[in-house]
């Protein structure tokens, strides 16, 4: 193999694009969607959706609850349909308009009309148009067949005949068939509803195939196009049908010097392209021949964009530039439209001097965000409207409103730079290196440094949302702009600093965010400004670090404890008087109180610590440990134990409880003797307890410390 062809049109036709599209928008839109039979015969992008959640169904019974029902492009059959609609399931009817004008002329015959349909009688498409015929309705897929219908039904002497064909029908035999109508059945009226771009894409197929050595045809072996064109094909040279780039490694072309390549309708751009990169490899550094590849076609919409921009640049208006796009090429042609239809996935409008219909894909209505495209535009509306892509005949003007909007809005980009103007745009895409923008229809890149999003956190969590954003360059030659997020971001930290700082008052309560957290404390925005609150003030109990009471991103009531306007400093305060345990101490525990199973924390030659209550112990004397005299607390008691004690008295300006365990118990009777042992304190020569744990700021043996050297 030295050279390989590719056909003009392969890959994609309008209404397969259409339909694809508007699934993986739906997708996109975290919509949940499933499509009654495949979207399209293609298995590589059925499998492609279905990874993203979307699965076909072959009756509306299998739609799950809160689903969108899309109707493929081949269309269901109207009973399907009037099902649907006497559910009220939610649906989107992706059916090629083509097949749409075929359902139209069958349903539209007068009562008693026989529908002849050139076609396969199993494909779904042929199913749908049977079902739409006011009549009898009979299929043919040749002269063959359509010759046996005529005779055997008696079709020649009937009153009304039409004849209509499948989208994908081979065009020679269809002109083989209207023949023998033309000829059998006078008074037969013929529809030629055969897609101008299947037409197209068989003359193209055909005149390669008798160029070259050998065809290739891409695409799925249960399309009905794909297989139209194969056939097509095969009169003229061998010809080959693969799905996808892995089925030509059982292939050899060597034989052939030229091999011809085309594509059906339903044949993602991508394996066309894999499969030229493969068959590339092969052939070296020879240069691909080819009318004009499937790169260059999705491609179209940004030469015109280049077109328009050498223009500006040359000093043109928009008004120029319309009537100077009025030259050699359709593509990239700028054309005034009148809104005639609206739905929810297209906008259909009337060229004047056209003979085609204009249609105006809903994601090339407008680079905004939008709901429904009565939103963008209404009925009778003029609009400035880029050729995308042309079909003739019966076909469409596929058209771009998108891109005009983004010629005229692209002089306010360039005097928002000059003014330092703050802009508003919608983040539509993620994109190597950082973000895209769309602000009056024109695209902004903001770099991922300039997004305000942390280094290592996901962009993504901008796709969708409104961002604010300077201009900082421009390339008018490129007609292209950068934006910085964080320029704004800026901005605003500083002004609300600035604002803040004049309101702050010592007292003053407030809420804020914890940003961070050290081992001494826990900062914290205060409305653009951190404040401090030092671990000594987040708890009144003893903490080892602040992520035992807060952790980062916690909303906290603060008051402000102390300000530094020279330094900007802030301290702040979190500790509630409330929670101050010597306040629920008076409160809830006066002098009298029991306290059951109070745990012993420390021990001292003259008593024990227990715990009262978090964050505050009390004493319980050696005297009042028990009724019999006892050499040492020890003997008694130790660490961890739990006990029932008294509160016998409580000293709040010096901190101290005193607590005791023999008051709980039965005093002996009088007359006992009790032991005391030599060196042992009488209780009433002590004159003051030692002072008991206040917070968690004094460990317990700390305390115990203190109250021994007393």
């Amino acid at each position: 193999m030295k050279e390989i062809k590719l056909a003009k049109t392969a890959g994609f036709c309008f209404g397969v694009d259409r339909a694809v599209n508007l699934v993986y928008k739906l997708v996109e839109d975290g919509e949940k969607v499933c499509t009654l039979g495949p979207i399209i015969h293609n298995q590589q992008l059925v499998e492609d959706l279905k990874s993203k959640g979307v699965n076909d169904i072959s009756s509306p019974d299998e739609c799950k609850s809160g689903y969108k029902i899309v109707i493929r492009t081949h269309g269901i059959e109207k009973e399907t349909l009037d099902y649907i609609k006497s559910k009220n399931l939610e649906y989107i009817d992706a059916t090629c308009p083509f097949v749409l004008k075929i359902h139209r002329i069958v349903s539209k015959a007068e009562p008693g009309t026989v529908t002849l349909i050139a076609g396969d009688s199993e494909h779904p498409e042929v199913k749908g148009i049977r079902s739409f015929c006011v009549g009898r309705a009979y299929v043919f897929k040749n002269r063959e067949e359509l010759s046996e219908i005529i005779e055997k039904y008696k079709i020649d002497s009937e009153k009304s005949v039409i004849c209509v064909s499948q989208t994908t029908f081979s065009t020679e035999e269809w002109k083989k068939c209207e023949k023998i109508l033309k000829k059998v059945c006078t008074n037969c009226k013929i529809f030629d509803t055969i897609c101008s771009a299947t037409s197209e894409r068989q003359a193209e197929a055909l005149a390669l195939a008798k160029e070259c050595d050998a065809m290739l045809v891409i695409g799925g072996r249960h399309s009905s196009n794909t297989c139209k064109l194969k056939d097509v094909c095969s009169e003229y040279a061998p010809t080959f049908l693969i799905e996808t780039a892995a089925e030509l490694t059982d292939m050899d072309f060597s034989r052939f010097n030229v091999v011809g390549v085309t594509a059906g309708a339903s044949t993602p751009s991508v394996i066309i392209k894999e499969v030229l990169k493969t068959m590339s490899e092969e052939i070296k550094e020879k240069e691909v021949e080819a009318t004009q590849t499937v790169a260059e076609t999705a491609e179209a919409a940004d030469k015109a964009d280049k077109a328009a921009v050498e223009a500006s640049a040359d000093g043109e208006t928009f008004a120029e530039m319309l009537e100077h796009s009025f030259s050699e090429n359709d593509t990239g042609k700028i054309v005034k439209g009148v809104v005639e239809n609206i739905t929810p996935t297209e906008v259909f409008v009337d060229v004047p001097g056209r003979k085609q219909t204009g249609v105006i894909a809903r994601e090339d209505l407008s680079a905004e965000p939008f709901d429904k495209c009565e939103d963008i535009v209404s009925k009778g509306d003029v609009l400035d409207l880029i050729i995308l892509k042309t079909n003739d005949q019966d076909g469409v003007l596929k058209l771009s409103k998108k891109l005009t909007d983004s010629f005229k809005g692209w002089e306010d980009i360039v005097k928002a730079k000059e003014n330092d103007e703050i802009l508003e745009g919608y983040v539509t895409a993620v994109v190597r290196g950082g973000v895209l923008a769309t602000v009056k229809g024109t695209r902004v890149f903001i770099p991922a440094s300039l997004s305000g999003v942390p280094k290592n956190e996901d962009l993504n969590i901008l796709k969708g949302t409104t961002a604010r954003f300077k201009i900082i360059d421009v390339n008018e030659q490129r007609r292209r702009a950068v934006g910085s997020i964080r320029a704004v971001l800026s901005e605003e930290r500083r002004k609300a600093r600035e604002e803040a700082w004049s309101k702050l008052e010592e007292g003053m309560k407030l809420t804020g965010t914890v940003k961070s957290l050290t081992n001494y404390g826990a900062f914290v925005d205060i409305g653009g400004i951190d404040g401090m609150i030092h671990i000594s003030e987040l708890s009144w109990t003893r903490i080892k670090h602040p992520s035992e009471v807060v952790k980062v991103g916690d909303q906290v009531e603060v008051y402000i404890k102390s300000l530094d306007q020279e330094k900007k400093k802030i301290s702040l305060g979190f500790k509630k008087i409330e929670d101050n345990p010597w306040e629920i101490l008076k409160r809830d525990y006066p002098v009298g109180t029991v306290i059951n199973n109070a745990k012993i924390v420390g021990i001292t030659s003259f008593g024990a610590f227990a715990t009262v209550i978090p964050g505050i112990e009390g004493l319980i004397h050696i005297s009042e440990i028990s009724w019999s005299r006892i050499k040492t607390p020890a003997d008694v008691l130790k660490v961890g134990d739990e006990v029932d004690v008294l509160i016998t008295n409580i000293d709040f300006d010096k901190k101290r409880v005193s607590l005791s365990m023999k008051q709980l118990t039965e005093k002996p009777e009088e007359g006992i003797p009790a032991l005391q042992s030599d060196d042992e304190t009488p209780a009433e020569e002590v004159t003051e307890e030692p002072a008991p744990q206040e917070t968690a700021e004094a460990p317990a043996e700390d305390t115990a410390a203190e109250a021994a050297e007393e």
